[in-house]
């Protein structure tokens, strides 16, 4: 049997008709920059998350530009952000021209460590930047509290969470701004690259708006600094249809979650996702940690991988190189060990095959096959 990592045919299949239409009344209507489409989904994904504005832009990597950027953060600034979560969510500083400061994750839900925040707090610190990773919200009562102390803006990255929630209320409201992204492979994905910003603040969505679309108030009176990040009209019709289904998809993640706990909750050898007391998770991913001796660190987890995709089943590492070891950021200074469950986890972490269309059959197989390695040990 093989089971891809995800399965993006399948799903437009189960949709077709309603995406070829919304590409093709784009096309009919030539409304290939922002437009109709993107409007109305600015408008329903704003609903769907109990959020006021919702602004598309070109990227998530963008977004989390923008969101710093509109806030006023620039050169000499410093942005707080997990060691533990794609670059992008660093771009958002450096494209600002400010400095990013690592903290380590937490070992359960994998965030943020906000007992760890208040440590690397100066007087040229300007925002923290939560990650909602693999699709879990981070601590975000306690970060609040620590923004608000210092006077802080508080900007979550919620590119992989899109409806998760915290506490009962969606991510994407409960700070200064929120960064989405909907990258094809996203729990919301479109058929290329697209993002979002979302806010409450009237004024700041006026300026997203001017910003995203070189510093325009209206055709050729450029008010603000801006840059070209609109959101093409095929993306925003694209992501409007998809958004009808996201909350059936979500769901369907969590019971695919909740097989896979259940049929590898006796495989000693591993270490599952915890789903946070506070947290309503959405799996954009599935990430297992195999435990292992430090000698050993990375054999046991490369070997399992290895046996996975000999056998059919397509797995990821996310990720396995933590920002402050990245080359790019050998300039901050860090080293090996700073971060030590950020290290763990890159090191040990498995992400194994996610998406709503998982049959019973494939998530078994998957479990099988996980089962029968350890049995070899």
């Amino acid at each position: 049997m093989t089971v891809p990592f995800l399965d993006l045919n399948i799903q437009y299949q189960s949709i077709k008709p309603e995406i070829d239409k919304a590409i093709q009344n784009v096309i009919d209507h030539s409304a290939f920059i922002l437009g109709k489409a993107v409007s109305e989904f600015e408008r329903e994904f704003a609903a769907a998350h109990s959020v006021k504005h919702c602004i598309g832009v070109s990227s998530g990597t963008d977004a989390n530009h923008l969101a710093l950027w509109s806030l006023g953060v620039g050169p000499g600034d410093e942005v707080i952000i997990p060691a533990n979560t794609f670059i992008a969510t660093a771009w958002g500083a450096t494209l600002c021209g400010a400095k990013p400061i690592f903290v380590d994750c937490e070992p359960d839900g994998y965030t943020i460590d906000a007992t760890k925040v208040e440590q690397v707090i100066t007087q040229k610190s300007k925002a923290i930047v939560p990650v909602h990773l693999y699709g879990q919200s981070a601590d975000l009562d306690t970060l609040a509290e620590i923004a608000n102390k210092n006077k802080l803006f508080l900007i979550e990255d919620a590119a992989q969470a899109h409806l998760a929630e915290y506490k009962g209320k969606m991510v994407g409201g409960l700070s200064e701004a929120a960064s989405f992204s909907f990258y094809p492979g996203k729990n919301l994905g479109a058929f290329g690259e697209a993002g979002a910003v979302t806010m409450n603040n009237d004024q700041l969505a006026i300026n997203l708006k001017m910003m995203r679309e070189h510093g325009q108030s209206e055709k050729y009176h450029h008010e603000v600094l801006g840059h070209n990040y609109r959101m093409e009209g095929i993306q925003g019709a694209v992501l409007g249809v998809k958004l009808k289904y996201l909350k059936e998809w979500t769901e369907k993640r969590r019971t695919v979650a909740e097989k896979y706990k259940k049929l590898l909750g006796d495989v000693e050898q591993i270490v599952l996702p915890k789903e946070m007391p506070y947290a309503k998770h959405v799996y954009h991913l599935f990430v297992i940690r195999v435990k292992e001796k430090r000698e050993k660190r990375e054999e046991r987890r490369n070997g399992l991988m290895r046996y996975l995709n000999e056998n059919g089943v397509a797995t990821g590492l996310h990720y396995p190189v933590p920002l402050h070891l990245q080359n790019c950021f050998k300039y901050l200074g860090y080293n090996k060990g700073d971060f030590p469950v950020s290290e763990e986890l890159a090191e040990l972490g498995l992400s194994l095959p996610m998406f709503p269309e998982m049959s019973d059959v494939q998530i078994e197989y998957v479990c099988d096959i996980i089962t029968k390695f350890f049995m070899k040990q």
